[in-house]
């Protein structure tokens, strides 16, 4: 059968999923809304193969194993169901991303995965249940199928938990600054960290109530291209998240004392006019959301405090893109 190659983006949450009510169906207890990054990607091939006699997957060229393996293996499972397809795959993976550190990288990975492996089973599918796929393999993933800024509907069910486009053509200034605070991968990933905080902090259903209410002045911020009232929130949101991970018991954090550094750099720059805000997904990294106008004043002030702090420039990115081959 033919090869199939997906190219499917990053993206950062700025009203972040943190916890789910179904973990097989992945349907989680807040609606989302992100940006996807230009800069940050995974490019995946796919072919099916009636030789081989197990799932053949690779990942920056080199084999998976294990938990990772696995987890593959059970979304093309859900892949060969839906196309009524019995043979085993070829799955070859680059990620354009540091893996697991914070930035998403399951989110582009899933989506291209879905875009890809759709595609090589025969699949024809619209970017709604494309969406819907990719969602069963990381929740995040559900809003990488779409460019600019998206929203995934936390729905009840496997139908209406579904991502889509809020504005796909991002025509204003906004950008985001990611310092990589460490590129190795979590000691507490994304689906262990959420179910602790679901589970163990006591304010955790206090956080969903304010994160769903937050999503109308989301929309706003973006539709009337208002920087500092998405960043406001944005940063507000991810603090939040973030203390339901501090209030559990026990009690965990992603966030190093060099993540706070910025966090405090960020208010500090604030004060001076400079509209800047940080937000933190799963990991110690943090994102600065700010314009480009002010990108010197702001790389000034962080390496006056952290001189070695490695600094991407990502921009608004695109939706998935699937084409036939091995490469696009």
């Amino acid at each position: 059968m033919s090869q199939y190659t997906a190219r499917a983006h990053t993206n950062i949450a700025l009203l972040k999923y943190w916890g789910k009510t179904d973990t097989n169906l992945i349907i989680p207890t807040t609606t989302s809304i992100s940006l996807t990054l230009n800069e940050f990607y995974t490019d995946t091939t796919v072919w099916f193969d009636e030789q081989l006699t197990a799932d053949d997957i690779t990942l920056n060229n080199v084999s998976l194993q294990g938990r990772g393996y696995e987890k593959v293996t059970r979304f093309m499972d859900l892949v060969r169901d839906r196309a009524n397809q019995h043979q085993f795959v070829h799955v070859h993976s680059i990620n354009h991303v540091p893996t697991a550190a914070g930035l998403a990288s399951s989110a582009s990975a899933f989506a291209a995965l879905a875009g890809a492996a759709s595609a090589a089973a025969g699949l024809s599918l619209e970017p709604a249940d494309l969406s819907r796929l990719a969602r069963r393999g990381s929740g995040s993933a559900s809003r990488s199928i779409f460019g600019g800024f998206a929203q995934w509907d936390r729905g009840h069910d496997d139908q209406t938990s579904v991502a889509h486009a809020l504005t796909e053509t991002v025509d204003w200034p906004i950008q985001l600054l990611t310092l990589i605070v460490n590129d190795q991968p979590k000691k507490i990933d994304s689906r262990g960290g959420m179910q602790n905080a679901r589970a163990n902090s006591p304010f955790y259903q206090q956080w969903v109530d304010m994160a769903n209410a937050q999503v109308p002045a989301m929309q706003a911020a973006i539709n009337n291209h208002d920087l500092v009232a998405l960043g406001t929130l944005a940063e507000a949101n991810a603090l939040q998240m973030h203390a339901q991970n501090m209030v559990a018991n026990p009690p965990f954090t992603y966030l190093t004392d060099v993540s706070w550094l910025i966090i405090e750099t960020v208010k500090a720059l604030r004060a001076t006019g400079i509209p800047v805000y940080a937000t933190m997904d799963a990991g110690p990294n943090v994102k600065l959301i700010s314009q480009p106008a002010d990108t010197e004043k702001i790389m000034v002030a962080l390496r006056k405090v952290l001189p070695e702090i490695q600094v991407t420039v990502a921009t608004p990115g695109p939706g998935i893109q699937i084409v036939q081959g091995d490469r696009i």
